[in-house]
């Protein structure tokens, strides 16, 4: 069965006193998917979004959590289908319109996605995830306009690591690792003991050919959390790259 067979028909809440009480009840679940979120482990926050709609199935901070762990699993075509189950039951529901916008843009349609984002902001436009949706919207359709959606979800984000890491995440997909990079550096900044952040800066460097760096932040990231997603891959890959292009990669040509 795929993932996907056990969804039921978000920003995230901060649950985490729940995951520790013992009660398993919609509180729980979603603490549990916002921890599995914050390590990276997005299969596993599926999972307890999942789990938090058994609980409650008119949960709109789980179907919202389900579409946006889709999207950063690059399932984007399942995420535009729950997300329009989703909406059938929330149609107002801002972050879940974003969500879906987000889904439209990685799948190619940006007209669409610039619709649903717009429909967004109309009812919601005071939340990071609101314009980090529409930073990816514009980024997917090469706006400039991008950048300044990406300042405000990180001025409402009040110095959370969490935004910039994601800011992060979403330059990586457009391929601007440049600004990639600043934004992970931005999230070590705001917190150094997230093994992810180190990940992400990794994988960073790595694109930007500081092969030294990168495998400095993949060891930071293995200290932190020995168990951190796609660590050995990412490790691999990097040592598969000749040793003089590791230390040396930004100072030589493409070609070689």
């Amino acid at each position: 069965m795929s993932r996907f067979g056990n969804l039921e028909f978000g920003d995230m809440p901060q649950q985490d006193a729940h995951v520790h009480s013992g009660v398993r009840d919609e509180a729980f679940y979603l603490g549990e998917a916002n921890n599995h979120f914050e390590s990276g482990r997005f299969e596993q926050a599926l999972r307890a979004f999942a789990k938090a709609l058994e609980q409650n199935p008119k949960s709109a901070a789980a179907w919202t959590g389900q579409v946006r762990m889709l999207i950063e699993l690059g399932e984007f075509k399942e995420a535009k289908l729950w997300a329009e189950k989703a909406l059938a039951l929330f149609p107002r529901e801002g972050e879940l319109l974003a969500a879906k916008a987000v889904a439209l843009a990685r799948s190619g349609d940006g007209k669409g996605a610039l619709a649903y984002s717009d429909a967004s902001m109309e009812v919601e436009a005071g939340t990071p995830y609101i314009w980090l949706a529409r930073g990816d919207v514009l980024l997917s359709r090469k706006e400039k306009r991008a950048e300044y959606c990406f300042e405000k979800a990180l001025f409402l984000a009040r110095d959370h690591w969490l935004w910039p890491w994601l800011a992060s995440r979403v330059h990586m997909f457009y391929q601007q690792t440049a600004q990639a990079l600043k934004f992970a550096q931005q999230a070590l900044a705001l917190d150094a003991a997230r093994a992810i952040v180190w990940q992400q800066l990794g994988r960073c460097e790595a694109a930007l050919g500081i092969g030294a760096k990168a495998q400095q932040s993949f060891e930071r990231a293995r200290e932190l959390d020995r168990n951190c997603p796609d660590l050995d891959r990412l490790t691999s890959d990097l040592n598969a790259v000749p040793f003089f292009r590791r230390v040396f990669g930004r100072f030589l040509p493409r070609g070689t």
